[in-house]
């Protein structure tokens, strides 16, 4: 069986390793070029590495719309497809192509969370259950027939990146399982059909990670954790600078009680341990203690350092020089 395989996200890395660890032949890898690559998130070269390892040709594209990528899927005359951590629908041009057909996931149930960043989406909203689903590509968005499911669960402690390891995870469990059923002539069915009414997701960029101190402190801790690291992380103003938030912890103590407005700075919190350091701040309920914190030059600090900072004042949704000097 001739695999193509299209990928840029380190979602697919796990899963890529697996089929070619399993002694599968895969004709040619297409990933981003620089260029675009430097605009995504969470992205891997260490595709590279792996078809350097296994003999995979590897070719860099700017889009899997455009004749190259085209041309390359067709002279390699795939049965079977892979598309997995990209972010381009598919033209039907390339769809038509494979003899078995195209093979992707979304980290989510589908039907729920059809659309951009259903991980992150799903730590926003606070949901406790999400997985990942395998279907057949067509030209719609996340519309493909559903070939199977992986269930997991969103914990008080999970981050973008830890629901990722378990995309990943399942992204590889999934894929051996449906090549090995497709090596003995048998296709997968799944009793979900992929059909609802919900609305599609919206595309997440950057300048959306702003922090709406008017929210209470759990809806404020969901949305820094579900876009920390690897993606750009949410970030407030503070002092005529922007500071990105990368690490909190939510603290079961509601800020009316302490006379805190809304993103109003407490003061530090002190420990001879590092996750206890950091800086108390009021939401429009329980206090943050913000752990890891990153400048608008790029430097982060956490522990000492970020007591060190003495950061006093209001956070603010928007850019503003309202700030009270330390003391």
């Amino acid at each position: 069986m001739n695999i193509v395989w299209v990928g840029c996200h380190e979602e697919g890395v796990l899963a890529f390793k697996s089929v070619l660890e399993s002694g599968r032949k895969i004709k040619a890898f297409l990933t981003l070029d620089d260029v675009v690559y430097s605009k995504r998130s969470a992205g891997s070269r260490i595709y590279k590495e792996y078809c350097e390892k296994y003999d995979v040709p590897y070719y860099m594209i700017n889009s899997i719309k455009g004749s190259f990528a085209y041309e390359l899927i067709s002279i390699n005359k795939p049965d079977l497809l892979v598309v997995l951590g990209w972010s381009e629908i598919l033209p039907e041009c390339i769809l038509d192509i494979p003899t078995i057909g195209t093979v992707g996931t979304h980290a989510s149930l589908l039907p729920h969370n059809r659309g951009s960043a259903p991980v992150n989406w799903a730590l926003i909203r606070g949901e406790q259950i999400s997985g990942n689903t395998m279907m057949w590509l067509n030209k719609e968005v996340d519309k493909g027939e559903i070939i199977d499911q992986m269930r997991f669960p969103i914990t008080i402690y999970d981050t973008c990146k830890t629901l990722y390891d378990q995309v990943a995870y399942t992204n590889m469990e999934m894929l051996n399982k449906l090549i090995e059923n497709l090596e003995k002539e048998t296709r997968l069915s799944f009793p979900v059909k992929n059909e609802m009414d919900e609305p599609i997701l919206p595309r997440r960029r950057p300048q959306d990670g702003v922090i709406n101190w008017n929210q209470n402190g759990k809806k404020i801790y969901n949305f820094i954790r579900a876009l920390t690291e690897p993606y750009p992380g949410a970030f407030t103003f503070l002092g005529g600078k922007k500071w990105i938030i990368w690490k909190a912890t939510l603290l079961p103590v509601l800020s009316e009680r302490n006379g805190l407005e809304p993103g109003e700075i407490l003061g530090n919190a002190y420990g001879f341990s590092m996750p206890t350091n950091g800086i108390l701040i009021g939401t429009k309920g329980e206090i943050l203690l913000v752990t890891e914190i990153e400048d608008d030059q790029g430097v982060k600090y956490s522990g000492d350092g970020l007591n060190s900072l003495d950061l006093k004042g209001i956070f603010k949704d928007e850019q503003s020089t309202c700030y009270r000097s330390p003391s």
